[in-house]
């Protein structure tokens, strides 16, 4: 991912929780209420993945991390007749420094990862009330089903008893019923 902008990563994850959306309405084109749900956990998680990886790759110059922000320790063991004397000293001024320029590389990058874990944040706000609105929907759904399925189970008895009625009009011998013993 070392070559995608910051721009790019931004709109990669509006392109995954888009596409997500899509898909599955498309695919379930009557759970549109799950498609939206889906979209905004993927925008989500893609946003809080794309705010760790900034945080994992803090000294990438993408974050704004300017050349010009560094510092550099100056050599010591070049100094004339003492130089050779001043080599720990050296060393740790170069400790120092590193420790700074780490601290400036961190702290270019985390305004950059604070706007994706904001965004994800934002997400998962929105995924609370949609994910209540799909769970209502859900269960007035199933509810319709179970309604559905007593009624096609009523028909399914009412027809058989049409049937033995049927078979007795015929002269059928009544159906033994299997189980009783």
């Amino acid at each position: 991912m070392s070559g995608i902008s910051l721009d790019w990563l931004k709109a990669l994850t509006w392109i995954f929780a888009i596409a997500t959306g899509l898909l599955l309405a498309l695919w379930r084109q009557r759970r549109l209420h799950l498609a939206a749900l889906a979209s905004v956990i993927v925008f989500a998680v893609t946003n809080a993945g794309a705010g760790i990886y900034v945080l994992n790759h803090v000294g990438d110059p993408r974050w704004g991390s300017k050349a010009e922000d560094r510092i550099n320790a100056p050599t010591l063991t070049e100094t004339p007749m003492v130089g050779r004397f001043l080599g720990s000293l050296e060393d740790a001024i170069r400790g120092v420094a590193d420790s700074v320029n780490q601290f400036v590389d961190f702290q270019a990058a985390l305004p950059v990862a604070m706007e994706f874990f904001v965004a994800a944040g934002w997400a998962l706000a929105l995924a609370v009330p949609l994910g209540l609105a799909a769970l209502i929907v859900s269960y007035a759904d199933a509810r319709r089903r179970k309604a559905e399925f007593l009624k096609y189970k009523l028909q399914v008895e009412e027809l058989k008893s049409e049937l033995e009625e049927i078979k007795h009009h015929l002269g059928y011998p009544p159906r033994e019923e299997s189980g009783s013993s």
